[in-house]
């Protein structure tokens, strides 16, 4: 394995001919009904039914796109809320998509200074040495809150230096009312999240962080619903890897995201999640496949590729 994880991004990326990537968000009561009506797993309000079914799920998902697409985004949050049990599920996924040659990207949106940020990338980055903990492993890669400012980023940028992990700065969100703080300017017009892209990219750019693909690892969570705006990050910073989410669910055109990327198709990762893992909801992979709902995921991961590749 290369030890620079923009390096192994691009790598993979190229091999799997699409810059797209797939993010895993479960929620129990989505969950195809093949699986939540397993005995043992068709239990809502049983937390270890309910866990045990999304990690089925999940691990059947990670096997699905592992062929397809470089990356797996897996977002804590959604493993969190069954506690102890979610996070070991965590990692557990985390073990199973490093089997499967997938990148792994760590939602995780942790944020801090000092000891308290360091401490958050210890856990998400590094991989574990205390004894016990030997068949643990971290992501490839994490989102981080960079609101703090560089005392935010540094301690998880110099853990990623070291693990040859990546992070990437949550610098424009996808939503609507993200709009109202992120667009938010100063007196000489400059937005909030212009001047969080301007400090990202001054920790991501030196030298010492940029890989043989030209790319740091160090980069940047801008949503593809907002290309109009931000669409010039992408000339303004070239030696930085977005991390696109946005496409599919939330509105986000194929156009819209692969204004992220440069001509030849490096710089982004395009993240789909909810249109991906619930295809097996949409009719028209329900009148294509019936009630398999592995092989309406397989098919939506390939029209996104497509679609991506058109743009």
């Amino acid at each position: 394995m290369a030890s620079h994880f923009a390096d192994r991004i691009c790598k993979a990326v190229k091999e799997k001919k699409t810059p797209l990537i797939v993010g895993l968000d479960p929620v129990y009561s989505r969950l195809p009904k093949a699986i939540r009506s397993q005995k043992g797993m068709n239990d809502s309000k049983s937390a270890a039914a309910s866990i045990d079914a999304v990690l089925d799920y999940s691990m059947k998902v990670l096997k699905i796109i592992a062929p397809l697409v470089p990356a797996v985004k897996i977002n804590i949050a959604f493993f969190e809320k069954y506690l102890w049990e979610g996070v070991e599920s965590y990692y557990s996924l985390i073990s199973e998509a490093q089997d499967l040659d997938l990148e792994i990207v760590g939602d995780v949106k942790r944020g801090d200074i000092g000891h308290t940020a360091q401490s958050y990338a210890l856990a998400h980055l590094q991989n574990p040495e205390l004894k016990g903990f030997e068949d643990v492993l971290a992501a490839d890669a994490i989102t981080i809150n960079g609101f703090a400012g560089s005392e935010g980023i540094l301690p998880f940028a110099e853990i990623a230096d070291k693990q040859g992990k990546g992070v990437f700065v949550w610098v424009r969100a996808s939503n609507p009312s993200a709009a109202v703080i992120q667009d938010f300017a100063d007196a000489s017009g400059m937005k909030m999240y212009e001047k969080l892209a301007e400090i990202t990219a001054e920790i991501a750019n030196q030298s010492a962080r940029i890989g043989t693909s030209g790319y740091s690892n160090i980069g940047m969570v801008v949503g593809g619903t907002t290309s109009e705006q931000t669409a010039a990050l992408r000339q303004k910073y070239g030696k930085i890897i977005f991390l696109v989410p946005g496409f599919g669910s939330q509105g986000a055109t194929a156009a819209d995201c692969m204004k992220f990327c440069k001509p030849d198709g490096t710089g982004a990762l395009i993240n789909a999640s909810r249109s991906i893992i619930y295809a097996y909801e949409d009719e028209k992979y329900i009148t294509q496949f019936g009630d398999n709902w592995e092989k309406c995921i397989e098919q939506a991961v390939l029209d996104a590729k497509i679609e991506l590749a058109k743009a």
